[in-house]
């Protein structure tokens, strides 16, 4: 048996002005995204497990309900979920580091049923303009200087391209 490398892509913002925002969804299509606000390690498990499936994800799977709750309650880390016609179809989890202004889009994706419906440039500008606001939201913390996500070959084909018309720009390329 041999075993495939994996690319792994690292990108980031530095300005908020960096944003490139996707046009939005036709309003007839019903897409909305909001915030998930209370911590659900079930709900959480869901999005993560469903959008990963296909292109997997795995590092989270094991994690015990008292796990999931400990990363979810963290002052910062955030869920912003996108919804058509009232049905979950994908979200964005941010993941700021603990004081120096610095924001991970720890994950990013849609449910496969959701995909190439123009919904995915719309979520990634929403859930990128919430990481450079983020302060806004939690009293006290550092402003938002960086944003940063990555991305790997076993990920989504349009995921790269996705992040780059954002406005992500590539850092560091590393293959294992």
């Amino acid at each position: 048996m041999t075993d495939t490398a994996v690319t792994t892509w690292y990108l980031e913002q530095t300005d908020p002005a960096d944003l490139a925002p996707a046009a939005a969804p036709d309003p007839a299509a019903g897409v909305t995204v909001a915030r998930a606000r209370i911590p659900s390690p079930e709900f959480s498990r869901f999005l993560y497990a469903s959008v990963g499936a296909d292109v997997a994800w795995t590092d989270r799977l094991g994690w015990t309900p008292r796990e999931w709750r400990a990363y979810l309650e963290r002052p910062g880390t955030e869920t912003w979920v996108a919804y058509e016609r009232g049905t979950p179809a994908g979200y964005v989890e941010l993941s700021p580091d603990a004081a120096d202004g610095v924001v991970e889009i720890a994950y990013f994706g849609l449910l496969p049923a959701f995909r190439g419906r123009r919904i995915g440039g719309h979520l990634l500008t929403y859930g990128t303009a919430r990481a450079w606001d983020l302060a806004a939201r939690w009293p006290g913390r550092t402003p938002t200087r960086r944003v940063w996500v990555h991305t790997c070959s076993l990920d989504g084909r349009y995921a790269m391209a996705n992040y780059q018309r954002r406005g992500f720009r590539l850092y560091d390329t590393r293959t294992e």
